[in-house]
């Protein structure tokens, strides 16, 4: 159980961190976005690590407020829940 909850949040993460980066490279190209709502969306359901990752190393979206404090907030709530989930399952 502990692998899957695992391999489901590395998947989880792997994908947000990739829609941030499309995100970039299409406001770097002029094209249509992403919206915002679903880059915070994919951070609040478990993605919050690889959104983390994706504002620093990819530069984008530094300068919102809504991701500079959502993003960091999701992240400290995810690790606290999953902890508590990897302990529980012993």
């Amino acid at each position: 159980m502990r692998l899957a909850l695992a391999a489901a949040l590395a998947a989880m993460n792997l994908f947000t961190f990739a829609l941030y980066a499309l995100d970039k490279r299409r406001a770097q190209r002029h094209m249509w976005r992403v919206p915002e709502s679903a880059l915070l969306l994919t951070a609040a359901l478990g993605g919050s690590l690889g959104a983390l990752l994706a504002i620093h190393l990819l530069h984008h979206k530094t300068t919102r407020p809504k991701f500079t404090l959502l993003v960091p907030t999701f992240l400290l709530i995810h690790t606290a829940f999953f902890a508590w989930a990897f302990w529980r399952l012993g």
